[in-house]
């Protein structure tokens, strides 16, 4: 199987970690033919088998699994309680006494991905790192063929080196969090339109697109750039089958020219999502905060209980810079129109 069989429409729907990709989303997007993704990062292997499990309920075209690339930290004592310390102001307006320390700081990337092995899905995508070139091996032996995430060409020339099949070029306009793994984070500046035609001129695998695509004239702008497809995030993310809540959905429908910009407040990576006063209030600290997954960690209940309260305020409203552009409809019907846009164009 080859990267360019595997489904007959250019795009891939971007995989959305946090609850807000489901099963139903993905099957749909690949039954409409199309490539859909599930956020496998922050699933434990058991909840990754039953949602797997899922989508081929509902569908017997490829589909890929996303995760993010990296190692279980061990932060000290010391270091966690300086992180509740700086965010007492968040936790301490929702009326808490204390910031309670989470059980686990991320899910294990080893298990996860002996899951992975198991599960055998056409495509598997990696974020935040690079896999060894013993592990892209295991998986091309199972069958599944590997993406890399990148943000500028040597992160590119790097998955093509240890044998990945292709990269997901993702510009600065893209939602949520950056896949920068090599140099600083926030020197990885480069916009979609500025990155594509690097990373085709530097790599010999497919290039995928992404950052700020909403419409069949941004995926021929692409396509016409060099990349063989495109991945959209934010364009999904208010599709019906998407999981977001009420809240959450509203403030990205009515997101008009409010800004985007990126952030490390919410993670300890940069991540791209609506400004609120979580990221007014916390920037002071920007710089002092753990690295991801610890503050994301610490984070998470404070995320969770304003979600449930719909204080978007103190909510992680990723998305990307076009978000003012997004279509609320089933995603079968978003493929349906961008496709005729593609052909209008």
């Amino acid at each position: 199987m080859t990267f360019a069989s595997l489904f007959p429409h250019p795009i891939i729907q971007g995989p959305t970690a946090g609850g807000f990709n489901t099963p139903a989303q993905v099957a749909a997007v690949s039954n409409a033919g199309a490539l859909g993704s599930l956020a496998c990062s922050l699933l434990s292997p058991d909840v990754i088998r039953e949602q797997t499990a899922q989508i081929r309920t509902l569908t017997d075209r490829p589909f890929c699994l996303n995760f993010f690339a990296q190692e279980t930290p061990k932060p000290s004592a010391a270091e966690v309680e300086r992180a509740k310390e700086f965010l007492k102001p968040i936790w301490s307006s929702l009326g808490w006494s204390e910031l309670p320390t989470p059980a686990q700081w991320c899910e294990d990337f080893a298990a996860q991905f002996e899951t992975l092995i198991a599960l055998r899905p056409a495509v598997a995508s990696f974020t935040f790192g690079i896999l060894s070139v013993e592990q892209i091996q295991r998986l091309h032996d199972a069958g599944i063929l590997v993406i890399g995430t990148i943000t500028h060409p040597d992160e590119a020339l790097a998955w093509e080196s240890r044998g990945a099949d292709a990269v997901i070029a993702s510009g600065v306009e893209s939602g949520g969090h950056r896949g920068t793994f090599i140099g600083p984070q926030e020197d990885a500046k480069l916009g979609t339109f500025e990155l594509l035609p690097l990373v085709v001129a530097a790599v010999n695998i497919p290039v995928i697109s992404a950052g700020g695509i909403m419409d069949g004239a941004d995926i021929k702008r692409a396509l016409d750039g060099g990349a063989q497809a495109v991945q959209m995030g934010t364009a999904f993310l208010v599709s019906d089958e998407s999981s977001i809540g009420a809240a959450y959905r509203q403030r990205l429908l009515t997101a008009g020219d409010h800004p985007t910009r990126l952030t490390r407040t919410f993670s300890g990576r940069y991540a791209r999502g609506l400004e609120n006063r979580f990221m007014r209030e916390m920037a002071v600290h920007e710089h002092l905060l753990p690295p991801y997954p610890v503050q994301n960690a610490l984070t998470s209940p404070i995320r969770a209980e304003a979600a449930k309260r719909g204080e978007t305020e103190l909510m992680s409203l990723w998305c990307g810079t076009g978000v003012a552009r997004a279509r609320p409809m089933p995603a079968a019907k978003l493929i349906e129109i961008l496709l005729a846009e593609i052909s209008a164009t």
